[in-house]
């Protein structure tokens, strides 16, 4: 892994998110199942195609000078090359409320660290753990959590139905529980 440094976000993070290429590409649908390990997941294959959902600078841009949220960025030396944006949930747990790695830094170990640094935020703080939301349609992002070790803890079949009625997406709710040696 090359020289990764991971700090808060400074006011170069609304350059790095308008430049940074954080879709990926779909395909399929899995069939995501609580107690089940993402490779027995039935998956409904589709032609291929690039989903971007899209970052919303203004939100994340506030979010960084929040007292509420702590937004993290991941540089590989001079270049920002992703991000997490955590916060304490009303159950306990640390939530991250985004995680995303720019294509060209993929597979070279920041969405890792940068899980590896909410791991550390949330257990400072003295939480029960971490939970995090995907979807059935990002499986390479299902198969890093459960290697880190998150655990599906409920699949919600409706969670999309507002943006779109007929979306086969479901969320997915994976949970790093924290225990006590």
């Amino acid at each position: 892994m090359p020289n990764l440094d991971i700090r808060l976000a400074d006011e170069t993070f609304e350059d790095y998110l308008l430049n940074g290429q954080f879709a990926f590409m779909v395909h399929g649908y899995a069939d995501a199942r609580v107690g089940e390990p993402v490779a027995a997941w039935a998956l409904e294959t589709v032609e291929p195609f690039e989903k971007d959902y899209g970052l919303d600078c203004p939100q994340l841009c506030d979010r960084r000078q929040s007292t509420q949220a702590t937004v993290l960025v991941a540089w590989l030396g001079e270049h920002a090359v992703g991000h997490i944006v955590l916060r304490a949930h009303w159950n306990g747990f640390g939530y991250i409320d985004e995680l995303a790695v720019d294509r060209p830094a993929r597979r070279l170990g920041v969405a890792r660290s940068l899980l590896e640094r909410a791991r550390q935020w949330s257990q400072a703080r003295e939480l029960a753990g971490v939970v995090l939301e995907t979807q059935n349609n990002n499986l390479a992002a299902c198969r890093l959590y459960e290697a880190f070790g998150f655990v599906v803890g409920s699949v919600d079949h409706l969670c999309y139905r507002g943006i779109d009625p007929q979306t086969r997406e479901t969320g997915i709710f994976w949970y790093l529980i924290f225990t006590s040696d």
